[in-house]
């Protein structure tokens, strides 16, 4: 069992290991859910009595791996994720560089790490109406 650190290790399916600052990895809503120790992992059916026994091992080891996210994808993921922290509150926001054969990969991969619930890694925010 590990302590929550400052940093934290993202693998690719090519075996490109990241590491991140935390604060911006967990703007990724799939990454917040897998690394935070008080969630329950959802396919335990034993109540265990110490909950971090229970939770998903990326809280315990502070490292997610990503089968379906190759290096390349994932290296432009953890730059918008710093690209997002930087610019998060600022009007007039430059471009990011996106190479247009990564969109279409960059896209599934925005969609699987926000798990269906926050358009904002997709480069707008929900309307407020």
């Amino acid at each position: 069992m590990s302590e929550t650190t400052d940093y934290v290790t993202l693998v690719s399916n090519d075996g490109f290991e990241f590491v991140v600052q935390r604060s911006s990895a967990c703007i990724a809503e799939a990454i917040k859910r897998m690394l935070d120790p008080r969630r329950p992992a959802l396919d335990k059916q034993v109540v265990l009595t110490d909950a971090l026994e229970d939770n998903f091992s990326e809280a315990q080891t502070n490292t997610c791996k990503f089968e379906n996210i190759s290096g390349v994808v994932l290296e432009k993921v953890c730059e918008y994720l710093y690209y997002h922290e930087k610019f998060r509150d600022q009007k007039d926001v430059p471009d990011m560089d996106i190479p247009p054969e990564l969109c279409l990969e960059l896209l599934m991969a925005a969609d699987y790490l926000n798990g269906g619930t926050s358009p904002s890694m997709l480069g707008h925010e929900p309307s407020a109406d």
